[in-house]
């Protein structure tokens, strides 16, 4: 395909208007994006008057009741990831903090402080059943599971890929 003086004057003035490449290739016809590209390098065109950005559509204002809006699993989170307010430690029937020596299982074993310091304790208090923390420091350690991001096909795909590859390094 030879690019005739008109052509490259409608190519201009399309790169002018904002136009993206592919767009410009799909009205001049019989032309690819990349040939479209390398004319504009070669003919040393600046930037556009305005960026290439896909037409918006305008959206049409209807009378139906909005349907109920569900929180967005963000906002679940950081409802759960604010900090409760502190749990002071509680002392054990002998007056004393636990510490390493005195943990058990029927102990929270919830850190409290720096351990490199004299004042180091764990909470102390009755644990939730089945787990090593009172209910309190159970929510700050048990955050709710993530979604997955990817279905199963996708790993599969990626799976079979990966060992396509491996198959071919060979």
């Amino acid at each position: 395909m030879s690019w005739s003086d008109e052509r490259v004057e409608k190519l201009k003035k399309l790169w002018g208007e904002g136009l993206s490449a592919s767009q410009i290739a799909k009205e001049l016809g019989g032309v690819t994006r990349n040939a479209v590209i390398g004319k504009v390098h070669r003919l040393g065109l600046s930037g556009r008057a305005t960026p290439s950005r896909p037409p918006t559509r305008a959206v049409a204002k209807s009378n139906r009741p909005r349907p109920a809006v569900r929180p967005s699993p963000r906002s679940f989170v950081a409802r759960v990831a604010t900090k409760p307010a502190p749990v002071e430690p509680q002392r054990l029937p002998n007056g004393e903090f636990a510490t390493v020596l005195t943990l058990s299982d029927h102990v929270c074993r919830w850190p409290i402080g720096d351990p490199s310091d004299r004042n180091f304790r764990f909470c102390g208090r009755r644990p939730k059943s089945g787990s090593p923390y009172c209910d309190s420091h159970a929510v700050q350690a048990y955050q709710p599971a993530k979604r997955r991001r990817r279905s199963s096909e996708d790993a599969t795909t990626a799976l079979d890929a990966i060992a396509a590859s491996r198959r071919m390094s060979w």
